[in-house]
């Protein structure tokens, strides 16, 4: 297997393992946020506001992924 071929799986793995573990959070998260909010409607602009700034940390790990398979790919 040529230099290239195992540079291209890795930014690819980089890519899935990276957008697996958010993804999977992001849903946990927005889950418990909507039985959050059904419980007590009346906080419910605290618990959104909280959740977006929680699901935009949890893509900045996908972001890392994305950015480290753009430089895995340059070396190519």
């Amino acid at each position: 297997m040529s230099a290239s071929a195992i540079i291209a799986l890795a930014a690819a793995l980089a890519v899935a393992l990276s957008t697996i573990g958010p993804g999977i959070g992001q849903g946990i998260t927005a889950s418990k946020a909507m039985e959050a909010i059904a419980r007590q409607p009346e906080a419910a602009g605290n618990i959104r506001s909280t959740m977006i700034i929680a699901m935009a940390l949890m893509e900045a790990l996908t972001i890392y992924g994305l950015l480290i398979a753009f430089m895995l790919i340059g070396k190519i």
